[in-house]
């Protein structure tokens, strides 16, 4: 699956607020956090629950619009600008059946493995793929 990326605007704290952090093209994410590597880790994780429920739900997912849009809302003034990539939506990962021929040696040596660490072989396989394309 591509990787999703969102830009966030996040309101700087004080002594009596943690950093907000809002996601403008897509209504009603928000999330916070008492220093900014927490706040930015909390919004990855709101966007990633969000999306998942518009799928869940039937409804189609936001579109990312260019970071230079934002900047003139004036309700954003004096707040930090970031992009946040996710691309682990559980909801978007659906499943696909699919026919590949394999050497038999492999698929048993693919088997054991799995097997060893509680996977099943498309899963195991999902997961290599997903190695090879980092």
């Amino acid at each position: 699956m591509k990787n999703l990326t969102f830009p966030i605007a996040i309101e700087p704290s004080d002594a009596k607020h943690a950093f907000g952090v809002v996601v403008p093209d897509i209504p009603g994410c928000v999330s916070a956090g008492d220093t900014l590597d927490e706040a930015y880790a909390n919004v990855k994780e709101a966007i990633e629950n969000h999306l998942g429920t518009l799928v869940d739900e039937g409804m189609p997912l936001p579109v990312r619009r260019p970071l230079d849009e934002h900047f003139g809302n004036p309700h954003y003034r004096g707040w930090i600008w970031a992009v946040v990539t996710v691309g682990h939506i559980a909801a978007l990962r659906k499943a696909v059946r699919i026919n590949i021929s394999l050497p038999e040696v492999l698929v048993n040596d693919i088997d054991r493995y799995a097997q060893a660490h509680g996977m099943s072989r498309s899963a195991f396989l999902a997961l290599a793929a997903e190695h090879e394309m980092e």
